[in-house]
Order: structure tokens, then C-alpha cells, then sequence
């Protein structure tokens, strides 16, 4: 077999190496396990579905028909795949359910149909073709790969989304949680859809096949960017935003048991109707729960006198141990008490400290400015930089004591 050397093969070429160099060294890491092999498989899937590419650009099908389906084929795992590592690099207590399986029944279906194949004489994979792949199973995979992507999309978005905003609620220092490369992942996987559903419009309506197929290459480009910054992802061990976090994250967020600021335990369960005979009434809508001073003053001194904010990875968890308040009735009251989330009034105790170090003429004199800001509780000059900026609307260099 001749493999014609054109620019087309050698990028394609080059996206497979680092997909399997990639895929191994994802899972080999010892950090974030769980995630970083849904990853490898994720990158692996992808990469059998550019080696048909690959394998078209070099006429290796025109040279060898019975090539022709190769059991490489399982893009129906493309979608749960991506949205089980999201769930997993969020939630360090993630664990595999054989629940979770029917997730990847899809997939199962497509690689028994190819194995299954593999194993039949040409003739039959010519007469599969012509009366059953190209009429009605090819339809049903490709665009039931667009649908499963699209539907596995939106829950991963909804995931991020949600956990981002958890996140500013949790840790005063999100520079490496907050995942930002993974959103332009979904975005970019998002543009690969769209393409797709391009590919059904043509391919349905005017039985035009591969003119227009850039698939391939945007799902190159998505093997680029998981092998380059899916490697460089922070170690997510300190993160837990389970189901449970998720949910009262939606809740009404008023805190349970004011009574009791210090106790962490839940609040009852509701008897259901028929437990107590009564009919099911709607409620009645209720007043926002107020703030309880005492609860916002013991905060306020654990931050103020005991200096938490110093500590550059303060997390709501850390606060909550060190006050004894449950870290729900925090979150209630740094939001509602301060008007803000737990991060932006850490980092606003951290800018204050900085000023406050910036405005003594010795201090100034022992250290850099950097090195002060590290004394405050930063521990990254580009997040210093950032929110000293949005807090104070001048640049760190720029700033002037009053």
C-alpha cells in the first residue's frame, strides 16, 4: 500500500501521535485520575473518528476497499464521555455507578455493528452497504451523534455553569479551579455541531457526501486543545461540587435553623400528605430570611482579627471549621451580609491589606510590591493584578496612597 505524502496527510498524521501521547499521558497522571481517563478515552474517540479522515485523505479506502468498515467507530461516546468528565473534574468524590451504563448503550450498539461486520466476507459488507448502511443505519449514527453531542453539550454547559458560580461562593482563589479552557472545549464543540448539522442538511437534501466535511479537521483542532491544556489542568482534589451542591444552589438560600447559628445539622424532611392526612397546599411565598447580626459579626472578626484572608487558599470549608458555623448558613450570610460572594470579600480584605501595607513608607522600602501582596494573601501575581484592578480601578504599579 502507497500513502501519497501531501500537507492534508501529514496534519492529520501529526493530530493522531499527539492524540495517543496525549490519551497515555492523561492516563498515567496521578492526579485527577478519575477525570483524566474519561479525557484519554474522550481524546481517543475523537482520534478513531479523524483516522477515517486520515484514511480518506490517503486514498488508503481507494487502495483497499476492505478497509471499509473498520471497527473505528464510536462517536456515540463522544457526548457522554465529555459530560462524565465534566461531572468528575468538578467532584472529587465522584465515583462510577453501573447505573451510569446506559449512558454508553448507544455506543455499545455502534461497536457491535462494526465488530460484528469485521468479521463478515466482503461481499456481505458490499451488500450491508448498499441495502441497509447508506439508506437507513448511516442516517441513524450520524445524525443520532449530533443529537447525543448536542443533548450531552447542554448538560456539560449547565454543569460548568452552575459550578462557577459555586465556586466563587467556596474559594478565595480560583485562578486554577475555574476552568475557563474547558467552556471554550464546550463552545468549540458547540461549532463542531453546528457543522454537523450542515453535513445532515446537505447529505439529506442533496445527497452531497464530504464536499463540505470539516468535521474532521475541527475535531482535529479539539484533539490539539485537549492534548495541549487538558495536560495542564490543576490537581481538582480540594473541589466536591456534588448533586447535593448543585441543588441548593438553586434553592431558595435561606439558611436552615437560624436559631442554632453553629449547627451544622439538616433541617427535618417534610411528611409527606398522606402521612399526616392533610390535602397538598401550595405555600404561601415568605419573606426573604433575614441575616443574623451575631452569625455576620462572628465572621467578621474571624476574617478581621484572626486575619483568615491571609491564607492564600482560604476556602468556605476552612472558615466553616474554624467558626464552627455550617457552611451553608456562611454562604447565606456572606451573600446577604455582605453583599457578595466569599470570594470577592476574602480578595477585598486581601486589596485592603495591600493599601493599607502600601500607604507605610517602611514597607514599601522591605519589599516589592509583589512580595507585599503575597504577605496579604495572593499567591499569583496575574490574579493580583486582576482583582486589585476591579476592585480599585487602577493597576497595582499605578496606585497611589492617599
Amino acid at each position: 500500500m502507497q500513502v501519497t505524502v501531501t500537507p492534508d496527510v501529514v496534519v492529520l498524521f501529526a493530530v493522531l501521535a499527539q492524540a495517543v501521547f496525549a490519551a497515555a499521558l492523561l492516563g498515567l497522571a496521578r492526579y485527577n485520575q478519575v477525570p483524566n481517563r474519561f479525557l484519554a478515552l474522550l481524546l481517543l474517540a475523537i482520534a478513531l473518528w479523524v483516522l477515517d479522515g486520515f484514511f480518506r485523505v490517503a486514498n488508503v479506502y481507494g487502495q483497499n476497499a476492505d478497509w471499509y468498515f473498520l471497527p473505528i467507530y464510536y462517536s456515540f461516546a463522544f457526548g457522554p464521555l465529555l459530560y462524565f468528565y465534566v461531572q468528575s473534574l468538578v467532584n472529587h468524590e465522584f465515583r462510577w455507578r453501573a447505573a451510569y451504563g446506559w449512558h454508553f448503550a448507544p455506543v455499545l450498539l455502534q461497536a457491535a455493528l462494526y465488530w460484528g461486520l469485521r468479521f463478515q466476507s466482503y461481499s456481505f459488507r458490499l451488500w450491508f452497504w448498499e441495502q441497509v448502511h447508506e439508506p437507513y443505519t448511516y442516517r441513524i449514527e450520524f445524525i443520532g451523534t449530533w443529537l447525543s453531542l448536542i443533548v450531552y453539550l447542554g448538560l456539560s454547559l449547565r454543569r460548568l455553569r452552575r459550578y462557577q458560580r459555586w465556586l466563587a461562593d467556596n474559594f478565595s482563589e480560583i485562578s486554577q479551579l475555574r476552568l475557563s479552557w474547558l467552556r471554550v472545549l464546550l463552545l468549540v464543540l458547540t461549532v463542531v455541531s453546528a457543522q454537523w448539522l450542515g453535513e445532515v442538511v446537505l447529505r439529506e437534501f442533496f445527497s452531497i457526501y464530504y464536499t463540505y466535511d470539516y468535521s474532521t479537521w475541527l475535531l482535529g483542532g479539539v484533539v490539539l486543545l485537549i492534548g495541549v491544556v487538558g495536560l495542564r489542568q490543576a490537581d481538582m482534589q480540594a473541589v466536591n461540587f456534588g448533586p447535593e451542591e448543585a441543588t441548593l444552589l438553586e434553592a431558595d438560600g435561606a439558611p436552615g435553623a437560624r436559631a442554632d447559628a453553629g449547627s451544622s445539622a439538616p433541617r427535618p424532611a417534610p411528611r409527606l400528605a398522606a402521612e399526616v392526612g392533610a390535602a397538598v397546599v401550595a405555600p404561601e411565598p415568605r419573606e426573604p430570611a433575614a441575616v443574623d447580626p451575631a452569625v455576620l459579626a462572628r465572621l467578621r472578626r474571624a476574617l478581621e482579627d484572626d486575619h483568615l484572608y491571609l491564607n492564600p487558599t482560604l476556602t468556605l470549608a476552612e472558615l466553616s471549621a474554624h467558626t464552627g458555623l455550617a457552611p451553608r448558613l456562611i454562604s447565606f450570610t456572606v451573600n446577604n451580609g455582605f453583599g457578595k460572594p466569599f470570594n470577592d470579600v476574602v480578595n477585598g480584605y486581601r486589596v485592603e491589606a495591600v493599601k493599607r501595607r502600601l500607604a507605610q513608607p517602611a514597607e514599601v522600602a522591605r519589599l516589592t510590591l509583589l512580595g507585599i501582596a503575597f504577605e496579604c494573601g495572593f499567591n499569583s501575581k496575574t490574579t493580583f493584578n486582576r482583582i486589585f484592578k476591579q476592585l480599585t480601578g487602577v493597576a497595582p504599579s499605578d496606585y497611589r496612597p492617599a
